[in-house]
């Protein structure tokens, strides 16, 4: 038989060419330079976010002057002092914080079922479905989405109409803060299957069968052998799901009516609606600061899952 660079010379001439040009115009002495370079994109993007920081943190420091709606060329703290001694913000902050732990850990219970069938399954068939389920929700926007459980969720949604079925009177499902919470689980979801799946992938089906043949039931190979061996897995997806609930803006603002605000949600009428950014600017910072605080608290008790660099060290 004919070997392949026989039965395609033109290829392999072409292959030849561009090694040849690759070598001249980057000599091998370079070969250092490349794994730099390839980092050169990720620097880039951080240094525009650090120069973004400064300014926002620049702009915090600026009061807004109400004479002409311009910030005062004075540097003050008094943006800082306004939010944190305003229990209306307080209430954002624990909202925020509250709904995202919620959201969190709904997600999470309801993910991981999803993520070991989807891995465990024999049948391929079923895995591709529920691939496709998975994968669908990407591709319409969250602001879609939301728009969506309005139908549904309506006074004359698709939900009270089947209500009205059963003769039970309309309910008022929307425009709280269980529906901005239902909401963002919804849309959480796929994050967290997605950073589970890898964890329970890694997990040797040998193990599940030696905790079998050793007497345990499923249950108990679950929480003693499954479980805790998920755990990078949890904690990436926990601190993924945490951190984009904690920022988001379109549920709140949608399912939530105006009256379910998060931090994002505050952060925009003061940039958009009110035009004082030196407050949009404080509310910015403040949101970062207790973002960082707590994955820094769940780094600490947990340690960093599989957003890890590299394996953890026991």
């Amino acid at each position: 038989m004919r070997s392949y660079r026989t039965a395609y010379p033109f290829r392999w001439r072409v292959m030849d060419t561009l090694e040849t040009l690759a070598r001249v115009l980057w000599p091998s002495r370079f070969s250092g330079a490349v794994p730099y370079l390839m980092l050169a994109p990720a620097v880039l993007l951080v240094l525009l976010l650090v120069i973004g920081m400064v300014q926002i943190a620049d702009s915090s420091l600026h009061v807004l002057d109400r004479s002409t709606f311009l910030p005062s060329p004075d540097y003050t703290l008094s943006n800082y002092q306004t939010a944190l001694g305003q229990p209306l913000y307080w209430m954002i902050i624990w909202r925020s914080l509250f709904g995202a732990a919620v959201v969190t850990l709904l997600s999470l219970i309801f993910a991981f079922p999803y993520a070991y069938l989807m891995v465990r399954t024999p049948s391929a068939l079923l895995r591709k479905i529920l691939l496709i389920a998975l994968f669908l929700p990407f591709f319409i926007g969250q602001v879609v989405r939301a728009y969506g459980w309005l139908i549904i969720l309506g006074n004359q949604g698709v939900l009270n109409e089947m209500l009205g079925w059963v003769g039970v009177e309309p309910q008022r499902l929307l425009f709280n803060y269980p529906a901005v919470l239902f909401g963002l689980v919804q849309y959480m979801l796929p994050f967290a299957v997605l950073m589970l799946a890898p964890a329970i992938t890694a997990i040797p089906e040998e193990i599940e069968a030696a905790a079998s043949s050793l007497g345990a039931n499923w249950w108990r190979a679950f929480t003693h052998v499954i479980l805790p061996m998920s755990k990078p897995g949890l904690v990436g997806a926990g601190l993924v799901v945490l951190t984009l609930s904690l920022t988001d803006f379109a549920m709140p603002a949608v399912l939530g009516g105006g009256s379910q605000d998060f931090i994002a949600n505050a952060i925009y009428d003061q940039f958009f609606r009110t035009s004082d950014q030196g407050m949009g600017a404080a509310l910015t910072l403040l949101l970062v600061g207790i973002g960082s605080l707590v994955v820094g608290v769940i780094f600490t008790i947990f340690g960093a899952g599989t957003l890890a660099m590299g394996r953890e060290k026991k």
